[in-house]
């Protein structure tokens, strides 16, 4: 049996598994796949064609610990999610995010709350982007990353499996942390190989490559490469890699 609200709006031609939840003033629009035991919470927008897969929770409102550094006072707008989309199964989508037309979500991700995301990126299976993040269109961030929070991702982003980033250079001691969390900034076409760990606050320039396993403890120039712990310039991206040759 599912729970409808009489105040849902649900468009034409949609398909509702079982054991469902949608709760007051959500709307869903036409052509959309609710799989079995999805909640959409109160407020959240779903747009034309749109599948949502099994145990996905859609508009969540965070808890707080009692000794986190965020605060509940905040009042959250709705999620929403525009046209196209694909939502993974066992996927958590909480409240403040909006999620860009024909995006990806994929199994077991979690986007934390006030998160945007662009249009046609993919964010894989087991990926975490956390709240307070911008990622943009056209990305690709692969399973099981980790997004830390208050960081931004321009446009054709590639992010390889297992990416590792970080914001916070007190390691939760000292109560000047609390003045300078700082996310990564990774910008147009930077690219990241598979289990690389970026530091709070630093910066990947345009068509900067970190190598596959490299810490990045500087901030990494426009087409370089760098590799290493700490990592280092190797040399020049190929002319033909850049993004704007492509």
């Amino acid at each position: 049996m599912n729970y409808i609200s009489k105040s849902s709006k649900i468009g034409k031609n949609v398909k509702i598994g079982h054991f469902a939840v949608i709760e007051d003033s959500v709307a869903i629009g036409d052509n959309c796949i609710i799989g079995h035991n999805v909640v959409i919470h109160e407020g959240s927008k779903i747009g034309n064609n749109v599948r949502i897969d099994d145990n996905t929770i859609i508009g969540k409102t965070p808890m707080r610990a009692v000794n986190s550094i965020f605060k509940d006072d905040e009042e959250y707008t709705p999620c929403k999610i525009e046209d196209e989309c694909l939502i993974g199964a066992g996927t958590i989508i909480y409240c403040g995010c909006t999620i860009g037309e024909k995006t990806l979500i994929a199994d077991l991700a979690t986007i934390r709350e006030n998160v945007s995301i662009g249009v046609k990126t993919i964010i894989g299976r087991g990926a975490t982007v956390e709240n307070f993040c911008k990622v943009g269109s056209n990305c690709k961030v692969q399973t099981n990353v980790y997004i830390t929070a208050y960081s931004e991702i321009e446009d054709y982003v590639f992010i390889a499996p297992c990416v590792v980033t970080s914001n916070d250079n007190y390691a939760a001691r000292s109560k000047e942390r609390f003045n300078n969390f700082k996310g990564v900034t990774i910008k147009k076409g930077g690219r990241i190989g598979a289990g690389a760990v970026v530091l709070p606050g630093k910066i990947i320039d345009e068509d900067g490559f970190v190598a596959a396993g490299s810490v990045v403890t500087r901030d990494v120039k426009k087409a370089e490469i760098v590799v290493g712990n700490p990592a280092k310039k190797f040399r020049d991206v190929p002319q033909e890699q850049l993004l704007k040759n492509q």
